[in-house]
């Protein structure tokens, strides 16, 4: 029997990278020999959301594929009383560490979601490391706390819900997590139509693990507090981002009907380029095609 790995990802190399004593990130590593690109995966999935991108991806880079701390099968520790060891800094430095253990001291970034939150705070404080960074369906986390109205609270009801003080919210979810994963992706624009069979059943497989719904409240928790007060410094001290960031959003999705995505990673980031794909917010899985006519371009222009 294959495992899902194999089945989505065949010919991948499955590795636990150790990067920091207690911490171990679940990574695929694709073929050497092209440019490094890290795809980071948001919440509540796994790496697995890449499988209908990666097959094309893969003839011009190096695929690397992890699992946030927290999620899928990376380590999942109890939060720290500040939440700071799910800050996005922390999770941002997971992710370098791997890089640098594979070799890679530079390398693009495609992210979704959290994944795109962290790889937002890698990009900020590893500049030098990003060559290009494509943030899928998201805009800045201080911008979206600054400005949320009541719409982006009814439709992402998940961020405040989360961040509750535990253990409410991991008791709630540890109830029947196939069914809060359910709830939360199937009460998108698309619904459950898009998720293939294998990825939906890798994602309930990931989420019923013991610490899961503990993690992706400390995720949360993180990005409500210490993740906010690192963004509010970067903007007081006026740090921009410098590399080429390209922002791709859903037009069917809360980001493009609450906020101005474009605009706002305008603040943030001195290069940059975005657009509304005819899609949800699952959009490597919604809609690969029109994410790859977009990204790959301009992943490309630095391959």
């Amino acid at each position: 029997m294959t495992t899902p790995d194999q089945d989505l990802f065949p010919g991948y190399l499955r590795r636990q990278i150790q990067v920091a004593p207690d911490i171990q990130i679940h990574t695929l590593v694709g073929a050497a020999g092209k440019p490094p690109l890290l795809l980071l995966h948001g919440h509540p999935q796994t790496h697995a959301i890449w499988h209908r991108l990666a097959p094309q991806l893969a003839e011009h880079f190096s695929l690397v594929l992890c699992d946030l701390r927290g999620y899928g099968d990376s380590s999942k520790p109890p939060g720290a009383a500040d939440h700071a060891n799910y800050s996005k800094r922390v999770m941002a430095q997971d992710l370098l560490s791997v890089m640098q253990s594979l070799g890679h001291e530079r390398f693009a970034v495609l992210a979704h979601d959290r994944g795109a939150r962290v790889a937002h705070r890698l990009a900020a404080d590893h500049g030098e490391a990003i060559s290009r960074l494509v943030v899928l369906d998201i805009a800045p986390t201080l911008a979206m706390y600054e400005q949320t109205n009541e719409a982006f609270a009814r439709a992402y009801w998940h961020w405040f819900f989360l961040i509750q003080r535990s253990p409410l919210p991991e008791r709630l979810i540890e109830a029947d997590p196939a069914a809060y994963l359910r709830d939360v992706m199937g009460s998108r624009s698309a619904g459950l139509a898009p998720f293939d069979p294998r990825a939906l059943a890798e994602y309930t497989r990931c989420i019923q693990q013991p610490g899961a719904a503990h993690s992706m409240c400390e995720d949360y928790r993180a990005a409500a507090g210490i993740d906010l007060e690192h963004d509010r410094a970067d903007r007081a001290a006026g740090r921009q981002l410098a590399m080429p960031l390209l922002a791709l959003w859903g037009a069917d999705g809360i980001v493009q009907r609450c906020f101005k995505p474009l605009q706002e990673w305008q603040r943030v980031a001195a290069d940059v380029r975005g657009f509304a794909l005819t899609c949800g917010h699952y959009m490597p899985e919604e809609a690969p095609d029109a994410v790859l006519e977009r990204a790959l371009p301009f992943l490309l222009e630095a391959a």
